[in-house]
């Protein structure tokens, strides 16, 4: 049988199995060799692959991080420069508002009320503004609450006022049980005393500047004090003055970007943080880890895919090369196999042909002599009368030189044999006898089991030119094939069509035990057989199959398993005239 490439790629010798000995067996065990062959190459190729795949995508997942988490960091610088001029502002207008005026001045509600409605309209966020004596009594008060001569002296922002000069407080409730936060600044008097000018912050325009920060992957920007208490209101983790879950970050003058996690999720964390410098303040900006690190998971998933493809299509390459290679090694072996085979059996058939060769002429010689001595004794014998009587003499004379005539004949076979011409004669062939011809060879094992034989060739097919020997073994090989598979009592159909004017199609169909679809493909490989421990050589198929193919037809089989099998057969349709 001819191999395509797609016999030459898919693993033809894997079910191979050795028949021959000697110095015909194969050199190579090819399952062992197909096996090291593919994970050599899968080894030299996929193991510097895949480490540098993961050495890549080691080096990217962490540069993605730092580049996180140092975008992470100026976000929060740029934001603690916003927040701080915006606390610095007001606090350094109070500090103008104090030395530009005096005591007396600022204790008068309608001048404070005068101050306080510019620095509404100018900066903005000023909720009131009260004048406080060195005893911490509120002398005046201007703004929405009846806060006119309360004491702040027990108060804890009113002594760190009188230590540090100036204050601005964490977001609290006090007398207003609501949350805020108060800028306090102290002027000290010539007399030795000090008064302080103490104002409160609108809490909600505070708050908008962090509420309306864009971060990724679902971030947070917040406030806390040095107790872990939410100074604003944070989306992750509750409303203003509520503990924060997170641990609260060591201080530290710059800028840092941490990974926690959330104890009450288990969340891994982005934390960005700075302390906001003269103030009570540490501003965070919280990031879920999975989100921001989305994109990245994103390119992950196609890195990974990619790597996937190269190593499906590296691993199919592998296979198929290998397979190849195999399969060439293979059928080279079986080549040689066969060529090795072809040697011993020409050198056989050569000294066969020279012994009888040598047995013909030396069996010739004699029967010359005695060919001529007897031809000699009738030539005696015809010329006496006394001897021309005795017909029973004359016939032992004449059976004497029949059989010489005999041998004479078989020595010619002999040599004929000993020629070894094997030359292709084309003689006319009448289809139907020659049928009927063949079946003969079986006639008396399909009486004794009761197989039923119908032929039917049509009457148009005329005597036609075929090789009578070939097509002879060819027929008697699906025959007993057909044999074989029938169980007493079946049925086997022979029938020939003319297919068209240059084509005779002839079937073979049994009701046998039919063949399965797995065997069906290889049906007609060299030594394939279903019949290995019942004698068969997986030998008559393929020689049919050849067979056919020299005559210049065509065969094919169907099957179904315990319904049959048919057996189609194509063959030029060549009458003696040429036509």
């Amino acid at each position: 049988m001819a191999f395509t490439f797609k016999d030459k790629v898919s693993l033809t010798f894997w079910d191979h199995q050795e028949i021959s000995s000697g110095p015909y067996r194969s050199r190579y065990n090819l399952r062992s060799l197909w096996k090291q062959t593919v994970m050599i190459s899968i080894l030299i190729v996929l193991i510097p692959l895949i480490g540098l795949t993961c050495f890549d995508y080691t080096i990217t997942e962490e540069a993605y991080e730092s580049e996180i988490m140092l975008r992470t960091s100026r976000f929060v610088s740029n934001i603690r420069r916003t927040i701080a001029f915006f606390l610095s502002e007001r606090s350094f207008a109070l500090n103008f508002i104090i030395q530009d005026n005096t005591y007396e001045e600022l204790s008068e509600a309608k001048r404070l009320s005068y101050i306080l409605n510019n620095l509404k309209q100018s900066l903005g966020g000023f909720t009131d503004l009260g004048v406080i004596d060195q005893t911490g009594k509120q002398h005046t008060y201007v703004g929405p609450y009846a806060f006119k001569d309360l004491y702040y002296k027990d108060a804890a922002w009113f002594k760190q006022v009188v230590h540090q000069g100036n204050y601005i407080s964490d977001v609290f409730k006090g007398y207003r049980n609501a949350p805020h936060l108060v800028v306090a600044i102290k002027k000290e008097l010539p007399n030795g005393g000090f008064f302080i000018l103490r104002s409160s912050l609108d809490n909600e325009r505070f708050n908008e500047m962090l509420s309306h920060l864009e971060i990724s992957g679902l971030g947070d920007a917040f406030l806390v004090n040095e107790e872990g208490i939410l100074q604003t209101p944070s989306r992750l983790f509750g409303d203003v003055l509520q503990l924060m879950p997170l641990p609260v970050p060591k201080p530290s003058v710059n800028t840092e970007v941490l990974e926690m996690k959330n104890a009450k999720t288990g969340n891994s964390l982005f934390v960005g943080y700075t302390y906001i410098s003269d103030t009570p303040y540490i501003l965070m900006v919280v990031m879920n880890k999975q989100e921001a690190l989305k994109p990245w998971h994103t390119t992950r998933i196609k890195l990974i895919s990619v790597l996937i493809a190269t190593v499906i299509i590296i691993l199919l390459v592998i296979l198929i090369m290998v397979t190849y290679l195999v399969n060439n090694i293979f059928l080279a072996d079986r080549k040689r196999a066969e060529i090795l085979h072809h040697v011993e059996y020409s050198n056989k058939m050569a000294s066969i042909g020279r012994m009888a060769a040598g047995v013909a002429h030396e069996i010739n010689n004699p029967l010359a002599i005695i060919n001529e001595k007897a031809g000699l004794i009738m030539d005696l014998f015809t010329y006496r009368d006394e001897y021309t009587k005795d017909g029973k003499l004359l016939e032992l004379i004449k059976s004497i030189i029949s059989s010489v005539e005999r041998c004479a004949v078989i020595t010619k076979r002999l040599l004929s044999f000993a020629r070894n011409i094997d030359v292709s004669v084309f003689q006319p062939i009448r289809l139907k006898e020659f049928v009927f011809e063949v079946l003969g060879f079986l006639g008396k094992e399909a009486e004794y089991r009761s197989i039923q034989i119908d032929v039917s060739v049509a009457e148009d097919i005329d005597e036609f030119l075929s090789d009578k020997g070939k097509l002879q073994q060819i027929f008697l090989n699906l025959f007993n094939n057909s044999m074989a598979a029938l169980y007493d009592g079946g049925r086997l159909e022979i029938n020939a069509v003319k297919k068209n004017k240059e084509t005779i199609l002839i079937t073979i169909a049994d009701s046998g035990c039919g063949i399965s679809e797995k065997d069906l493909k290889r049906i007609f490989e060299p030594f394939f057989t279903t019949k290995r421990n019942k004698g068969g050589t997986g030998l008559g198929l393929s020689i049919t199959y050849n067979l056919v193919q020299e005559l210049g037809g065509n065969i094919s089989v169907e099957s179904k398993v315990d319904e049959g099998t048919r057996f189609s057969i194509l063959l030029p349709y060549k009458l003696k005239n040429g036509s």
